[in-house]
């Protein structure tokens, strides 16, 4: 997998309802299409794990896409799309908040729904992954230790009862989880993606994988651009802006 680049998309909401994590159906249709116009290979996450452990040979660049929060909206708009260019994604799921309306700091307005755990299996009946965003969708730096065993532990196993597979993937609830978190959460999953702007390089820590937020590129000329390996510049650019805001860890709250 020698200098191989993957880049992992970053998605909430497919929908018009504004704001950081929502990407309208249009624009997420244009990005969809310009990852296979690009003919770069998809993979899942799973694929993603086995290339880093060195049981196959990892594309020079490709891409993943993950969905943190499971909205009605990915199985209303996002999989049809997705389905169609036979793409494979990953969504992490906050167990507590299935089947209902999100509930957590930072909340769209008016709150968004969750799919329900009988759409939830049969979206991986269909081929969709599935990890963990924990129970109840906390800060996870801010819990003591008995807490945050419960919300990594109960949400994994949740999952793998409802779906009777195993969950190794792991997205912390605003991308914040410290050295003794990913431990943690190191100790229950196999990667851990959280919201570090980058792309994912060959050495890449596994418990702290960098994604591409994807509002950052709703203009189609820039989102090619970057597909097509000309997007060094820009990205660095946002780094630093999001440097100078102090937000580099935490871009908006409410992701």
């Amino acid at each position: 997998m020698a200098g191989s680049i993957v880049d992992i998309l970053m998605y909430h909401s497919v929908s018009d309802t504004g704001g950081a994590t929502a990407i309208s159906p249009g624009v997420f249709a244009m990005q969809m299409q310009a990852i296979a116009d690009a003919g770069l290979p998809v993979l899942t996450m799973d694929d993603y794990l086995v290339g880093r452990d060195g049981r196959t040979q990892l594309p020079p660049r490709a891409v993943v896409i993950t969905f943190d929060d499971g909205f009605q909206d990915f199985a209303d708009t996002a999989w049809p799309i997705l389905s169609r260019h036979g793409f494979r994604p990953i969504i992490y799921l906050p167990t507590g908040f299935v089947g209902r309306a999100e509930g957590w700091q930072g909340i769209g307005s008016p709150p968004r729904a969750l799919m329900g755990w009988d759409r939830i299996r049969a979206l991986a009946a269909e081929g969709v992954l599935f990890g963990s965003h924990t129970v109840s969708h906390p800060n996870l730096n801010d819990l003591a230790d008995p807490a945050l065993k419960d919300e990594l532990d109960l949400a994994k196993r949740a999952i793998e009862d409802q779906l009777s597979q195993e969950v190794r993937h792991f997205a912390p609830p605003y991308g914040l989880a410290n050295a003794h978190v990913r431990d943690k959460i190191a100790a229950l999953h196999r990667t851990s993606a959280g919201t570090r702007l980058g792309q994912a390089g060959p050495a890449e820590d596994l418990t702290d994988l960098p994604r591409l937020e994807m509002f950052y590129f709703t203009d189609a000329d820039r989102w090619r651009r970057h597909l097509a390996g000309q997007g060094a510049l820009y990205l660095a650019r946002r780094k630093v802006l999001r440097a100078v805001r102090g937000v580099v860890m935490n871009p908006w709250r409410g992701l």
